[in-house]
């Protein structure tokens, strides 16, 4: 309790500092900023998810993760999303985006994610940490039974085989369809 006073404390005088020219101003934190920090801070990521901040670690609101999965179709694929986070987190999901281009059922080409705890299910105790393992489930265990991409829960519905065919084929970088696919492996 003692630190968290100091820490006001100091708050305070940078700021009454900046008023006067003295220094640089100090920048309130929003609730949603607070908690984010909080969540970045205590991840708990598998050893195939790595998390970066392009925008440089001023900016934990918007930041990418990447998931290299170690089993299941997508074995050593390399998938980049990016991750929007805003200022009434956690009262409203992330915003979450595929930035590589996949043959999966539940994202699309344009890389909406159809993830349930990003929609309808968000609560505010769940996490950063949770949506991650939610994305690192999807590669695991694609859903054909709550599709984005029609054509690719179809087929592996139907077809489990020539899923996978279609899988390697998008991950090594060609084409599935009439749609390109870069690679990712």
């Amino acid at each position: 309790m003692i630190g968290l006073f100091k820490v006001k404390e100091k708050q305070r005088e940078q700021a009454q500092n900046a008023s006067r020219g003295g220094g640089a101003s100090v920048k309130k934190q929003s609730a949603g900023e607070l908690r984010l920090h909080k969540d970045i801070s205590e991840l708990n990521l598998p050893s195939s998810c790595t998390i970066s901040f392009p925008n440089g670690k001023d900016d934990l609101m918007n930041f990418e993760v990447s998931i290299k999965p170690d089993d299941g179709y997508y074995h050593n694929g390399t998938f980049v999303f990016t991750f929007q986070v805003s200022s009434v987190y956690p009262h409203e999901a992330p915003k979450v985006k595929c930035k590589t281009k996949v043959y999966h059922p539940n994202i699309d080409l344009e890389g909406n994610v159809c993830l349930n705890i990003l929609r309808e299910d968000w609560k505010p105790v769940l996490s950063i940490n949770t949506v991650i393992y939610g994305l690192f489930h999807l590669f695991t265990e694609p859903n054909s039974e709550d599709p984005l991409n029609h054509d690719a829960a179809q087929v592996l519905r139907d077809n489990p085989k020539l899923f996978e065919t279609n899988v390697r084929r998008a991950m090594t970088g060609g084409y599935v369809g009439q749609t390109f696919f870069p690679r990712c492996i």
